[in-house]
């Protein structure tokens, strides 16, 4: 999936280090013939694209390097594809990020299951440091998260006796 390239001149600072004789400090530097000097240099080929990379909507293409090892699938990767719509300054955009990463998160917990791994969820997510160095935030997280189960079931029961 190929972008147009399309000129963003008009966006404040774009491209800013495209010219290496542009040197944000100039005007308080004393430059000299040996300034640039190493500065100018052929840009390296572009990492070849094998999978779906999602990048900012403010790029006209990817950026020259990118990790490849996990491309988006299922229902995360269809919420990664809606957030790289919006721009990078919204804050839906990051939302929706952190909402993809916990239902990623939840994947993986199903994905142990299926393979007959029980997780370790405790302490995959800190338990054992927070009941060695905070005790009483511990015992807070527990009291929401039961105070947060009860009122689920409860309002489970009433649907089904309602």
């Amino acid at each position: 999936m190929k972008k147009i390239l399309e000129d963003y001149s008009h966006i404040p600072g774009w491209g800013i280090d495209a010219d290496p004789l542009d040197v944000p400090q100039y005007p308080i530097k004393r430059r000299t013939e040996n300034d640039n000097k190493g500065m100018i240099w052929e840009r390296p080929a572009q990492q070849p694209e094998r999978v779906e990379i999602l990048h900012s909507n403010e790029r006209p293409t990817v950026s020259a390097v990118f990790g490849t090892p996990n491309p988006p699938s299922g229902l995360s990767g269809a919420i990664r594809r809606f957030a790289f719509r919006y721009s990078e300054s919204m804050i839906r955009h990051w939302l929706l990020l952190l909402v993809a990463d916990r239902v990623n998160m939840i994947g993986g917990i199903q994905d142990d299951f299926k393979k007959g791994h029980v997780p370790d969820i405790f302490s995959e997510l800190g338990g054992k440091a927070e009941l060695k160095y905070n005790k009483v935030g511990l015992a807070r997280k527990v009291a929401l998260g039961a105070a947060i189960a009860l009122v689920a079931v409860v309002c489970i029961k009433g649907r089904q006796r309602g």
